[in-house]
Order: C-alpha cells, then sequence, then structure tokens
C-alpha cells in the first residue's frame, strides 16, 4: 500500500512540475483607444464629417418631400403623361438619394474608407504595443475586456491550427 502511495505521489508531483501555467492578462483596448489623442482627434473629424453628410441627406429627402407634396396638390389638374414624368423625377431623385447614402455611409462608403485611413494606423500601433508588451513579460494570452475581438495576443505555440489542418487532411 505504501509503495502504492509513493508512486502515486511521483507520479502526481512529476506531472504537476510538467505543467506550466500560462500567463494572461487582460486589456480594455477602448479604453487605451480614448486615451490617445491622435484617436479622439480621428473619431472628432469622422463624428464632424458624418454629421455633414446627414444633413445633406436630410435636406435632400426633405426636397423631395416637398417635390411629393407639390405632386398630390397638382395630381388632379395634370395630364397623365405630365403626372407620369413627375412620379419618375421623384421616383428618381429618392434612388439618387439613397445611392449617395450608400456611397457615403454603406459598408465600403466614404465614412468606412476615411475611418479606416484615419483609425487604422492607431490600432495598429496599439495591438503591435500589446504584442511587444505580451513578448516583453512573457504572457501567453492577452485578452481584450473592452470589446468583442476577445484575444489580442497569443503565443505562437498555443496555435495549433497546422496540426488541425494535418489531422483534418
Amino acid at each position: 500500500m505504501k509503495k502504492y502511495l509513493l508512486s502515486l505521489a511521483v507520479l502526481f508531483f512529476v506531472g504537476t512540475a510538467t505543467i506550466s501555467a500560462q500567463r494572461i492578462a487582460v486589456v480594455d483596448i477602448n479604453q487605451v483607444l480614448e486615451s490617445l489623442p491622435e484617436y479622439k482627434q480621428a473619431q472628432k473629424d469622422l463624428d464632424k464629417q458624418a454629421a455633414t453628410w446627414r444633413q445633406e441627406i436630410n435636406q435632400e429627402y426633405d426636397a423631395i418631400k416637398s417635390m411629393y407634396n407639390k405632386y398630390q396638390a397638382e395630381q388632379v389638374l395634370l395630364s397623365d403623361e405630365v403626372r407620369k414624368q413627375r412620379e419618375d423625377e421623384i421616383v428618381n431623385k429618392e434612388k439618387s438619394v439613397r445611392e449617395m447614402q450608400k456611397q457615403r455611409f454603406g459598408p465600403e462608403g466614404a465614412l468606412f474608407k476615411r475611418r479606416q485611413a484615419l483609425v487604422q494606423p492607431i490600432q495598429d500601433k496599439v495591438y503591435s504595443t500589446i504584442e511587444d508588451y505580451a513578448k516583453s513579460r512573457e504572457f501567453d494570452f492577452i485578452l481584450d475586456k473592452g470589446s468583442s475581438a476577445g484575444l489580442l495576443f497569443v503565443n505562437s505555440t498555443y496555435d495549433k491550427t497546422d496540426d488541425i489542418i494535418d489531422r483534418v487532411n
């Protein structure tokens, strides 16, 4: 029995000695970005540009509404041909404004591209700093607590993607 307990104890100590604890840190990436003056300025510029474009689009929608109201008032007096022409003008104007809105605020729109140009270099700087910090302090994982991004840094020794690919193939 003593031999059994002794061998069990030896296995336990050998097993725990070979397991090394991973070092994990947590960073609030939003708080880091908000602390940077250049990020705040970029956000301010983007907000200002977006407000200007929203105002322009609202003015266009007001013009469309005015055209429609005028059409409604005059509709009974217009010939079929003129009525059809006015309806087409209103529809075309609406399409034009929706296209403008898409070009400015859509997924590949001007605001998105401007955001990439202004904010992406700042984010790259922050992520590079996090990676350098993690390597210098020997962290294995750094998690983002401020957003849904999740992992900000992972020690490459824990990336087992290639092993899984090899096993799948």
